[in-house]
């Protein structure tokens, strides 16, 4: 068997066409072996030929220092660029394709009672273009506010540095370094907030602004929507406020004044503080001196001669915050098409002028006396009707003019006025109720070991009691229960049974309004998130109208340019639905009256009004609220300070109490008073020894009697009917 393979195999080789393939696999076999050589010599001689070549770029010495400082500043750059692209996302989604369209809304407000109070927006038919303005005003605002507008490319590099060389000096804020193009960036798309975060936005949308328009079309915006003290946006508006005229008419001290209105409109509104107002212009009248605009000779008569603004009453003063409230209000009705096309609006709001003028006052003064003593400077406060959500007043700071930021709308730690949304989950359990015995004793969860104020314990107590005294660890100890009564097997230790606890009270504050992110975490029971002081009105109205959810609103009828009722918030809002058993909330209401009554928030109680409500005071007294209602009104006022420096050991119970008392007291003057919900029992009606007693206290005079809702109509329907005997006695006579 062998032999014949073997001969099988040498008859093969022998075949022509086996010499023939072996010959071919031995050509391939020396191509890929030279192959391989020729590219070993071609790499190693290119690798030859690189090495070479860099040696003649090899440096050393400072050449080699200057080539590594470089390569490592590209690096930075590429990295700078990256982080920038990063920052700028954010700014860039303030704008949208109809971003110039969004103030093109020309706003007209008036009162509960029909009053004028204000306007917002603009009427681009009263927008006077540049070229009919006075040059003197436009280069008096160029000299004043940048003068390198038309240079720079909306971020002034060369005023920033020589501002903060000036603040070095000074060691403190003595100059601006904010372009006219970030300002204008800030009016349109931003707050006022005094963040880093915005501070960034505002150079991002600076840029922006500048690729989208001209440098003209950019001031044309800036003189027209900035604010100019006195309620007023624009040098046209600002202009007819101060001097009844045109500003095409104004003279040159009139738009020095004017000019100087820009840095600090409530400072220097000359009906405000005319002497500060002087000597505003004279600051600018120098500026264009400076500048190079005009000449010394020029501006003597304006030095000598200065404006003067017609007679304005500086105590009535624009609700400033409610407005800008009220006109995003209605802003977002057009934008969803509930108003038509129609852009000339007039607004009747549910702003009671009288109470807002009050507030402001009393906050001011109260602040003015007391402030300094508890290191306060700041407060804001909101008062709605809670049957519907009318939103009455609204105080977003002390002074508009000098920050326009809302702070009614900021968030903050509550403290223990969210201490509410906690018992009434409790009592949705059905496992607690007022008279419920609970323990007041220290209790950690984790390495977390609340205490409460003062490190004081109670032990065993009805559970009214440990709200009345704002305990910390009954409030801790309750989220624990309420999530045990939602048992889930395998889950019932405390850490599991207290993040179930804190679900349900998230869940509960965002039922009553509560809009706010909800962090869960274990201190979220005493009030370490944060809520806004209009969050807070509208989720305490739940309890003072009996458990219904409530929508803030400021809007109640709007009228187009032709005078047609284009809206009407009764026709299109559905009435406040319930959402808690009427049981829970008589039993909170009972609970929160004793806080006034008997514990914290005595400072509030009102004379011959029955009310309840809630302290709340944060870790370093950094945040003081008193959250108050009765069957009128809800009232929410918080105090501290904006850069979040603890006061002096101010608690919700002490100032904020106490000027609430005064705000509410007033309020509910020369109204039917509604007795809160389960109180069958009508308030006894004041005597004339309680009324001057209470104005007494209060150092205010009487809120002037206003006419309920009913009684305005049948004024109106009779003034109607007049109208018309009259149209006819006349029509009659001329027959005759």
């Amino acid at each position: 068997m062998a032999d014949n393979f073997s001969n099988f195999l040498k008859a093969l080789r022998a075949t022509r066409l086996y010499r023939s393939g072996a010959r071919a696999l031995l050509g391939f076999d020396a191509f890929v072996d030279s192959s391989v050589y020729d590219s070993q010599e071609r790499a190693r001689g290119a690798y030859a030929a690189f090495a070479a070549f860099m040696d003649r770029m090899h440096v050393s010495g400072w050449r080699r220092l200057l080539n590594e400082l470089l390569c490592e500043g590209s690096n930075i750059a590429l990295a700078a660029g990256m982080l920038a692209l990063f920052l700028a996302i954010p700014a860039f989604q303030e704008t949208s394709d109809d971003w110039l369209k969004k103030e093109d809304l020309a706003v007209t407000f008036l009162d509960r009672y029909g009053q004028e109070v204000g306007q917002r927006g603009i009427k681009h038919d009263d927008s006077v273009p540049l070229e009919q303005m006075p040059k003197y005003l436009i280069e008096a605002v160029i000299a004043t506010e940048d003068r390198r507008f038309f240079e720079h490319v909306g971020i002034d590099f060369i005023g920033v540095f020589r501002a903060l060389t000036v603040d070095a000096r000074a060691n403190g804020v003595k100059q601006g370094g904010s372009s006219i193009t970030q300002q204008l960036a800030k009016n349109l798309f931003l707050s006022n907030e005094r963040t880093l975060t915005r501070k960034i936005k505002e150079a991002y949308l600076a840029l922006w602004l500048e690729g989208h328009l001209s440098k003209r079309e950019i001031l044309q915006l800036y003189l027209d929507r900035t604010y100019m003290g006195g309620g007023t946006f624009g040098v046209q508006a600002a202009s007819e406020f101060y001097f009844g005229k045109s500003v095409r008419d104004v003279t040159l001290a009139e738009a020095a004044m004017l000019a100087g209105l820009f840095k600090a409109p409530e400072k220097y509104a000359p009906h405000v503080n005319l002497p500060a107002a002087r000597a505003r212009a004279n600051d600018v009248l120098n500026n264009l001196v400076d500048a190079g605009y005009l000449t010394e000779g020029q501006i003597y008569a304006a030095v000598r001669n200065p404006a003067t603004p017609i007679a304005r009453n500086p105590a009535a003063e624009a609700p400033n915050w409610y407005l800008d409230w009220a006109y995003d209000e209605v802003r977002q009705l057009a934008d969803e098409g509930k108003l038509g096309n129609d852009r000339v609006l007039t607004v009747r709001t549910a702003l009671d002028s009288n109470l807002q003028q009050y507030a402001d006052e009393t906050i001011n003064n109260q602040l003015d006396e007391y402030g300094e003593g508890y290191h306060v400077k700041e407060s804001a406060m909101v008062i709605l009707d809670p049957s519907n959500g009318a939103v009455r007043t609204i105080v977003g700071g002390t002074d508009y003019g000098a920050s326009q930021f809302n702070r009614a709308l900021a968030a903050r730690q509550p403290g223990s006025s969210f201490k509410p949304f906690v018992y009434l989950t409790a009592l949705l359990t059905g496992k607690f109720h007022p008279d419920t015995i609970v323990l007041d004793a220290p209790v950690c969860i984790g390495d977390w070991c609340p205490h409460n104020f003062g490190n004081l314990y109670m032990g065993n107590i009805p559970l009214y009691v440990a709200l009345t005294h704002s305990l910390n660890t009954v409030a801790v100890r309750l989220s624990i229960a309420i999530g045990e009564a939602y048992p889930v097997p395998g889950h019932d230790n405390v850490f599991e049974a207290a993040k179930r606890g804190r679900a349900k009270i998230i869940e509960t504050a965002r039922k009553m309004g509560i809009s706010t992110p909800l962090i869960d975490t274990v201190s979220l029971p005493i009030g370490a998130d944060e809520v806004t002081v209009m969050d807070m009105a509208q989720a305490y109205a739940t309890f003072a109208n009996g458990g219904k959810r409530i929508h803030p609103f400021a809007a109640v009828e709007i009228y187009n340019s032709h005078g047609d009722l284009i809206y009407s918030h009764d026709r299109v809002t559905p009435a406040p639905q319930q959402i808690f058993p009427p049981s829970a909330i008589l039993d909170m209401i009972a609970m929160m009256k004793h806080v006034v009554e008997d514990g914290t928030g005595r400072r509030a109680m009102l004379d011959n009004v029955d009310s309840a409500g809630k302290t709340g005071t944060t870790n370093g007294f950094k945040d003081a609220w008193f959250d108050g209602y009765t069957g009128n009104y809800v009232g929410i006022i918080w105090m501290g300070n904006d850069d979040d420096t603890p006061t002096n050991n101010m608690t919700g119970g002490s100032l904020p109490a106490a000027t609430w008392h005064l705000i509410m007291q007033y309020a509910h003057q020369g109204i039917d008073l509604k007795p809160l919900p389960g109180d069958t029992t009508p308030a006894p009606p004041p005597t004339a020894q309680t009324v001057a007693q209470t104005s007494a206290d209060l150092n205010a005079p009487q809120k002037p009697p206003s006419l309920s809702r009913r009684s305005a109509d049948v004024l109106a329907d009779i003034e109607a009917t007049a109208k018309s005997l009259e149209s006819q006695r006349i029509g009659a006579t001329q027959v005759r």
